[in-house]
């Protein structure tokens, strides 16, 4: 089993940033890939990027320029760094990790954006 944790929502102007930061626990040792997928009000949840163990990065066509993907392997956290933010940012932002033996969320953190 692997346990997610998210943090760094919160509530930003548009134009700001905000770091996300997602520490995982348990069995991370079979992780591989982890992510940052969102879900707005309303809408269905949605791939924001991803990254590999070893560094391979691939972002949603939407957020590519403007959002980060990054990871600490010895930390097993994956962090998101969220630049130029607007409000159709706006929504709950999940972790997700990816390992052999399944997939695993987060409770998601809540990324509120006014204009």
């Amino acid at each position: 089993q692997v346990q997610l944790v998210e943090s760094g929502g919160g509530l930003v102007q548009a134009g700001g940033s905000l770091r996300l930061s997602c520490a995982a626990s348990g069995s991370t040792g079979n992780i591989n890939t982890m992510g940052w997928y969102r879900q707005a009000p309303g809408k269905q949840r949605v791939l924001v990027a991803t990254i590999t163990r070893g560094g391979i990065s691939n972002y949603a066509d939407s957020m590519k320029g403007r959002f980060t993907i990054s990871r600490d392997n010895a930390k097993n956290t994956v962090y998101l760094q969220m630049n130029s933010l607007e409000p159709e940012d706006t929504a709950v932002y999940y972790c997700r990790a990816e390992s052999r033996f399944g997939g695993y969320w987060g409770k998601g953190t809540l990324v509120t954006v006014s204009s």
